[in-house]
């Protein structure tokens, strides 16, 4: 039993060295190829992990084999149009100029529900008011909407914004988030200064947020949570 427990371990931190190496994406952002790999390793993975006769080599052989092939082929596709729309196919229009590609739909085997449900991701309930959509290579649909259905921006009404940074969590239930001070252009030292400042401990704070202004929010930690 023990033994199964450790091969799960080196597998599990394997895979997880290996899908880093190929790149962050989510499951429905996978390319063919790389999904392809993801489900091989996936396999592979699970057989030295039931079968305890195996020995674990020939499971991290083959996984680091299908890695080392996916980083190959993304530095072909990279440099090579014609390979990359060979491994990761083209982008396809369904609506252009407000109207639906029914051809192009038929190509890609996408339906209407496929589509109005694309389009209810997008917070789009009617179809009148796309321009544009693009179905990309990973399976997801770009949305462009009509001039007169986009949100109105500052720019069209004249008013002077300034260029300030989102948020970013710079100390989470206690902890300081290193990247997050770093993102915004301060240091601990700073932290500990507004903190003193506004009578907050580190320890009493459940979140913090900042932005690039040095602008911050900070919630509490519940006092009764605190105490338990």
């Amino acid at each position: 039993m023990i033994v199964v427990f450790f091969r799960t371990i080196l597998l599990y931190m394997l895979i997880i060295f290996s899908l880093r190496l190929m790149g962050k994406r989510q499951l429905g952002e996978l390319q063919p190829s790389e999904l392809v790999v993801t489900i091989l390793i996936s396999n592979i993975a699970s057989l030295p992990i039931e079968d305890t006769n195996i020995p674990l080599l020939a499971g991290a052989v083959p996984i680091l084999t299908l890695v080392s092939f996916e980083i190959i082929i993304s530095a072909i596709s990279l440099k090579n149009i014609k390979f990359r729309n060979f491994i990761s196919g083209n982008t396809k229009v369904i609506i252009k100029d407000g109207q639906i590609d029914q051809a192009a739909m038929r190509d890609l085997r996408f339906s209407v529900d496929d589509l109005m449900e694309e389009l209810r991701g997008k917070d789009v309930f009617d179809v009148r008011d796309v321009q544009v959509a693009i179905v990309e290579t990973s399976g997801t649909v770009s949305i462009y909407l009509k001039p007169d259905k986009q949100p109105v921006t500052a720019q069209q009404m004249n008013i002077k914004t300034q260029n300030v940074s989102p948020p970013v969590v710079v100390v989470s239930d206690g902890d300081i988030i290193k990247q997050g001070l770093e993102f915004c252009g301060v240091n601990r030292k700073w932290l500990d200064s507004y903190l003193k400042r506004n009578n907050y401990k580190l320890d009493e704070i459940f979140i913090m947020t900042l932005d690039s202004s040095k602008s911050a929010y900070i919630i509490p930690k519940q006092k009764e949570l605190k105490k338990a």
